[in-house]
């Protein structure tokens, strides 16, 4: 049987019919076109890896050939690419009768076939090998070809391989494999979608409200073919794999318009790839939309129609920062303000507002765009993260010219940002002049309206899970916890909104914030004034049935 001439809708046909033999039921979503098929039905089958090739050898009637009988025969590799045959598991070897062969481990696209024919001038005899042989027989015979210094002959063959990823890349398995993750990723709505390559199979994992977790991978032998896709759509060089790369692209994904930021770093096993996905939708930069309880969001507003100052948002990374300011922009952005913004990267593009972005490169930082901004005569001005102590003093600067600057800063809460500045080298006298208020921020999934169930705190729930007793939730007080369904895809969780702490600055505050002052003594003198951290307003949303008290434990810190 050849399966070579047949066209890949027919490879379908021909996995299923090997499912039925080995006794596994083809997976849902997946079928003999699919990158990964055969792979994950040999990891299905409870088989070795010799026991599996066997089988497949001989339902294809094709010979079955281990690894010490390829290993006696003279190998064709230094004909083809490294990375070509390391994308489709293939090595090439002279037979007994000098006559040009493949070990393969799987049917192969009809394209590695016609390949193969030109560059061996010939049509080759298809032999079946473990997916593990062949790994161990590439290596053994191509070696670590990546790190040596390419001759003139060998970058000419790197020139041909580079010529060949782009045709892989624009192939249709290829492009069918990375939008089947972007459709995935939308339907999830993810975040974030990871690829990364790792020795002997291809890692895909999807952030859904904040967690990662798994996808189905295409094959480790499209790899590259695939981060080279990647980069084709962000525009970016296929050809450089020594350094990272960042850049940007727009999709349409199942007829929905989505933007997204790319970045590619090569690793030990090849390069990785993470796309992250921006909303389009301009409704979410709304402060209504954040998350914010009333009282909050009435204070943020009073805070932005302030003429001058220093506002700033704390959190770790993937915190909703970003988000926060961009919602606090588009409160501001009217006719009557000129609002300038230095941002790296930009996220999200904001119609009437004047964006920049950093550029190492050619000189462009924080502070260098601050400085330039001042002559701009701006009424409102973002910083996208104050890093060191020089973009920390000119923010300052500005605020005290008579500008209204918003920034963002990690530090654990509210409080410790006073004290972070002043170790950054900012003057505290000047800092009590111009800082106006810091919010601290968490990101906490939501549960799932159609699974949570009810749950009544009694005293042998509370003995057993503490966390309820620390975010102060009592004997007798009604909760709700996660179950599990298909809309929330077994998590218990769907979405998420923020929880927050706004430290205004009042004249009370103000003394506290100086030189030697830490960050826990500024957030117990607020608390004497009314303060509520973010534990508390996340325990109020665990009362209001939004989310659980485990969640509040994994996110927040209690203090």
């Amino acid at each position: 049987m050849s399966t070579f001439d047949e066209r890949l809708d027919a490879r379908s046909e021909v996995f299923g019919r090997f499912a039925a033999v080995l006794g596994t039921d083809k997976r849902t979503g997946s079928n003999g076109a699919d990158a990964n098929a055969f792979r994950d039905l040999w990891t299905r089958s409870g088989l070795t890896g010799s026991a599996y090739a066997s089988s497949l050898a001989k339902f294809l009637q094709l010979e079955h050939m281990a690894f010490e009988n390829l290993a006696d025969t003279q190998s064709l590799t230094k004909s083809f690419a490294p990375r070509f045959l390391r994308e489709f598991g293939a090595f090439p070897f002279l037979d007994a009768n000098n006559a040009p062969a493949v070990a393969i481990a799987e049917p192969l696209d009809p394209a590695f076939d016609r390949a193969a024919q030109i560059v061996l001038a010939a049509s080759p005899r298809y032999v079946i090998a473990s997916y593990d042989d062949l790994a161990a027989l590439l290596a053994e015979r191509m070696g670590d070809t990546d790190a040596a210094t390419p001759t003139a002959r060998e970058s000419a063959a790197l020139d041909d391989d580079v010529e060949s990823l782009r045709d892989l890349a624009s192939g249709a398995p290829v492009v069918r494999a990375l939008n089947d993750l972007f459709e995935r990723a939308v339907e999830l709505r993810a975040t974030d979608l990871h690829i990364e390559p790792m020795r002997d199979l291809l890692s895909v994992r999807l952030r859904v409200d904040g967690i990662l977790q798994p996808a189905p991978a295409p094959s480790a032998n499209i790899s590259a073919a695939l981060i080279s896709r990647v980069k084709i759509l962000a525009g970016l060089n296929i050809a450089e794999r020594r350094v990272p790369q960042d850049g940007s692209a727009r999709l349409r994904v199942g007829g929905a318009r989505i933007d997204t930021r790319v970045a590619i770093i090569p690793t030990v096993h090849g390069e990785a790839a993470v796309i992250r996905f921006l909303p389009r939708d301009r409704g979410l930069l709304d402060l209504q939309r954040v998350g914010l309880s009333p009282r909050d969001e009435a204070t943020m507003r009073r805070l932005l129609s302030l003429r001058n100052g220093l506002i700033i948002i704390t959190g770790p990374t993937g915190s909703g920062k970003t988000t926060t300011l961009a919602g606090a922009l588009t409160f501001l952005n009217d006719a009557t303000r000129k609002i300038l913004t230095i941002e790296d990267p930009i996220e999200y593009e904001l119609q009437g507002v004047v964006q920049a972005q950093v550029n190492p490169a050619v000189g462009l930082t924080f502070a260098t765009a601050l400085r330039s901004f001042l002559r701009f005569d701006p009424n409102v001005i973002m910083v996208g993260e104050i890093r060191d102590g020089e973009t920390a003093n000119i923010a300052v600067q500005a605020a005290l010219t008579g500008h209204l600057v918003l920034t963002t800063l990690h530090t654990e809460t509210a409080a410790a940002a006073a004290p972070r500045l002043i170790d950054l080298g900012v003057e505290d006298f000047l800092l009590q002049s111009t800082l106006r208020a810091v919010v601290g921020q968490r990101l906490l999934r939501l549960l799932c309206e159609h699974c949570k169930t009810r749950v009544v705190l009694d005293q042998a729930r509370c003995d057993k899970e503490p966390h309820y007793a620390m975010l102060g939730l009592r004997v007798g007080e009604t909760v709700w916890e996660p179950v599990g369904c298909e809309r929330c895809g077994g998590s218990g969780y769907r979405g998420r909104a923020g929880v927050f702490e706004i430290l205004e600055v009042t004249p009370d505050l103000r003394s506290a914030m100086k030189r030697g002052a830490d960050g826990p003594s500024i957030e117990a003198r607020a608390k004497e004034r009314g303060y509520k951290t973010m534990v508390e307003d996340a325990a109020a949303q665990c009362r209001a049935g939004r989310t659980s008290a485990s969640e509040v434990m994994r996110v927040t810190s209690i203090r």
